[in-house]
């Protein structure tokens, strides 16, 4: 992946990690999925987020879980 999907500075959100290009928050897609929504629900309510933003996210997250357990 040429881009990092996340990024972090001061001046943007207080430095909360973001989907990088946006003001959104990682964590709010957490929390969409935690509460059952779906990603195009996310979607819907974040457009400035991309689709492949999301699963290259999901896909980062679930191979560093990946590779803290093995």
């Amino acid at each position: 992946m040429d881009e990092s999907v996340i990024s972090r500075n001061p001046d943007v959100m207080g430095g909360t990690p973001v989907f990088t290009g946006t003001r959104v928050p990682v964590q709010t897609l957490l929390d969409y999925l935690e509460a059952g929504e779906s990603i195009d629900d996310f979607l819907e309510g974040f457009p400035s987020v991309s689709r492949a933003q999301v699963i290259s996210f999901l896909e980062q997250a679930k191979d560093r879980l990946v590779a803290a357990t093995s």
